[in-house]
Order: C-alpha cells, then structure tokens, then sequence
C-alpha cells in the first residue's frame, strides 16, 4: 500500500470517527425534539464514500456515476438509467424526450397532455416548457390520485399524451391506465419520484409508461442531496434523453471513451452546409440543457442503494403503525386508501379534514407544528388556483371538485425511515391531544 493509500485510509477512518460523534444517534424528547415529515438517513457510508470521491476531485459525473447508473437500474429492472440533477430535471427531461424530432410520432406544440389537477408543479410544467397544452382532471379523496372516471371525457383529437405522479407512492390503477394509453397509443410519462418500490399488481411502479422519472431529494426514498433520474426499457428513448441531459449533443460518450469515441468516428461527423469533417462532441441534434449528476452525490446514492430495501419496509411498517393509531379519529379524519393490487413505499402518511370536522385543517396542522410534529400539504392542491397559473394555456374536464377539496383539507405526516416508535407514538398523542383539549375526546 502506497503512502497515499494509507493517508487515504485514515481519512476514511477519521471520518467514520467523525460521523459517530456528530451524527450518530441522538435521544428522543418528546416536545423538544422536532418529528419530521422527511428526511436524510444515512451513516458513516455515505459519508465516506463522497468523502473518498472527493479526494479523486472528479467533480463532474464520473466512475461512481456510472456504478449508480448501473445499480439503481439493476434494483429497478429497466435497461436504461439516466441519472440528472433533480427530479425536476427529470421530469422535464422525460417530456422533452417524447418532442424530439427524431422520434417518429412524437409530440409536437399544441399537442395535449392529460395530467390531474393535484399535482406537484413539476409535474405540470415541462408540458407547458414545450408548448404542449396540459388538460387537467380531477383527483381523488383517500388515494389522492387522478380520477381516472374522466379520461375518456378528457380526450380529443389532440391529445398524445398523459403523465401524473402516484401521490405519496400510492399506485393509480394501472389497469385502467394501460388499457387507455393502448387504446388511443398515447405516450405515458410515469412520474415515481414519490414512489421508488411501489409495486402494483407485483410488478413495480415507472416499468407501466414509455419513461418513468425518480426524484433523490432528501425528503425521499433515497437521497443524494439533490438529484433524480429517468429510466426506461427503450434505448432509443434512453438517447435521446441523455442528448437533452447533456447540452443537446448527439455524443453519447462516456467518461472514460478513447480520444476517438467509443464509436470510432468522433472525428468524421459531417454538418450540412459546412466542408469538412466536425467533432462529435460538439454536435448537437436536440435542444437541451447541462443536467448531469456530480460524481459525489452519485457515490452518496451508492450508500443509499445498499440501504433502499431497508427503508422501503420501515416506510411500509411506519405507515401501518400510524394507520393503526390513528383510526380512532376517522369521524373527524378521512384516512389513506389504497387499490388491492397495489403495495405502496409510501412517501407519507395523507389525512382529509372532513367537511364536517368542527374544526378546520389549519388549526390542527398548527397545533401539530406548534407541537414539534410537521407537517405538509398535498403539494400545489388545485394548481389552477396558484398565481403562477392563472393564465397557462389550458383545458379542464369538469369542475375539479376533488382537486379543491384537497386544496382544502388534505395535508401529512410522515412515515420516513428515520421515525421510530417513540416517535411515531408522540405523533399519534399529539393528535390525540388536540382531539382531547378541543373536542372533548
């Protein structure tokens, strides 16, 4: 071992120390101590493993990019794994695939998009990115998901395509939704960024659409601090992905090609109108952007994947705990639903303020943060009554009763891998508390 190599391994040694004494475990007070909705968690692994990235200085996406390309698509079963900056990203990367011009059929300005009202903005906003025009319907209570009764109602002669999120890793009924996109060959764009593990009917959610999307934000299954991805099993798609992914240009290269391209004629590229022969690193077949993963949160997610079965049955067991727990109030409170055939990695846990309630959503989310228990709504609610969407060009398919009532009444807790069940039981006193002081419970 060289002199490098040792110092390289009391570095790593050092950091393990590190983590025990900074992060390690800390004791639980109820009242004091904050329960999250979300959050990272994570040991001295991950903290080695960028740590040891960053002492190789490859900034950029590079060797431990790779490996997590390989990994996570290897947990997922797809072929095709296009790691990007945020799940975001990865969404607008998704539906700006589907527009290229080097895809027969694809998607073109003024073509619809079916997407529900309830939606996180992300979601929405790479429709109207590429001058597509979104044609929203309704969402669910319980399941929170799109009202999948009115997508025939949402149809027309332009529509190509149709892209929502599982609310809170609660699989749609995919039934239902393949045989609508069969029938009318749709694109489908399947947004899993809440829902990395979600199975439905035993096969995994993001493996039903043309491109599925993953978000690796803290507050999710797995964290890189940022990041996200795109993935599928069609490669053609794959390419065209990574083309917008990476400026636009048609090289596929990776970090360690040989000067002349792994395809051998880097050099030989010819651009009409133009004599000679131009570098295939700088040729540019679709309009795109620089949304690459850094090789450090690559070496972070790494770590996380090691861990992701782990974490994908204490959501499942932390959910059931809460669902248990808080039963008792289902006269105030409409609990989660959820389809036989799916088994959902829940995201979080989803509460409805019944109409009835003789109190209001915001004067028990205030007492619950008051109480050191987060809490979130259900991301944009109706997004049509947000200010940044008042004047989107768009369509919509009755009168998104649902999607208010969300906007309304609907928020969470959390079910995430780092509450255990002291926590857990302080979350379901603090309802218990509210119920009691206020309503006599």
């Amino acid at each position: 071992m060289t002199e490098a190599e040792d110092l390289r391994q009391a570095i790593l040694a050092q950091v393990a120390e590190y983590y025990q004494k900074v992060h390690g475990e800390r004791s639980f007070l109820p009242g004091q101590t904050r329960v999250h909705y979300a959050g990272r968690v994570f040991d001295a692994d991950e903290m080695q493993n960028m740590v040891n990235s960053v002492l190789d200085f490859w900034l950029t996406a590079g060797p431990y990019a790779q490996q997590f390309e390989q990994k996570l698509g290897k947990f997922l079963g797809v072929r095709e794994v296009v790691p990007v900056n945020s799940g975001s990203s990865a969404n607008l990367v998704a539906m700006t695939t589907l527009c290229s011009r080097q895809l027969p059929g694809g998607l073109r300005p003024g073509d619809e998009v079916i997407v529900p009202a309830a939606s996180f903005p992300t979601t929405v906003n790479p429709i109207l990115q590429n001058q597509l025009t979104p044609v929203f319907i309704d969402s669910c209570l319980g399941d929170y998901n799109p009202d999948l009764s009115q997508l025939e109602a949402a149809l027309s002669p332009r529509t190509r395509a149709i892209t929502f999120a599982h609310t809170l890793g609660n699989p749609a009924d995919m039934d239902v939704v393949s045989a609508f996109v069969k029938k009318h060959r749709l694109f489908f764009v399947e947004d899993t960024c809440d829902a990395l593990g979600s199975t439905w009917d035993g096969k995994l959610v993001g493996k039903f659409g043309h491109l599925a999307t993953l978000s690796f934000y803290p507050a999710h299954h797995i964290t890189l601090g940022e990041g996200g991805a795109v993935y599928t099993n069609r490669p053609a798609l794959a390419k065209i992905a990574r083309a917008v992914r990476d400026w636009g240009r048609d090289c596929w290269c990776g970090y360690d090609s040989p000067p002349d391209g792994k395809c051998g004629i880097r050099f030989e590229r010819e651009v009409p109108g133009i004599p000679g022969f131009y570098d295939h690193k700088y040729f540019y077949t679709e309009i795109g952007y620089n949304l690459k993963l850094t090789d450090p949160q690559a070496a972070v997610g790494l770590a996380q994947l090691d861990k992701l079965p782990d974490f994908i049955q204490k959501r499942k067991r932390n959910f059931a705990y809460l669902y248990a727990g808080l039963r008792q109030f289902e006269s105030y409170l409409m609990l989660p639903t959820w389809h036989e055939k799916a088994d959902p990695s829940w995201f979080a846990f989803p509460l409805w303020v019944r109409d009835d309630a003789p109190f209001s959503r915001h004067e028990l989310t205030r007492f619950l943060e008051m109480n050191q228990v987060e809490t979130r709504l259900i991301f944009a609610g109706n997004i049509l009554k947000q200010p940044g969407y008042q004047h989107i060009p768009h369509r919509v398919v009755g009168d998104l009763a649902g999607a208010d009532q969300i906007m309304r009444g609907a928020f969470f807790v959390g079910v995430y891998p780092g509450l255990d069940l002291p926590r857990l039981d302080y979350i379901i006193d603090t309802f218990a508390r509210f119920f009691q002081q206020r309503h006599g419970r």
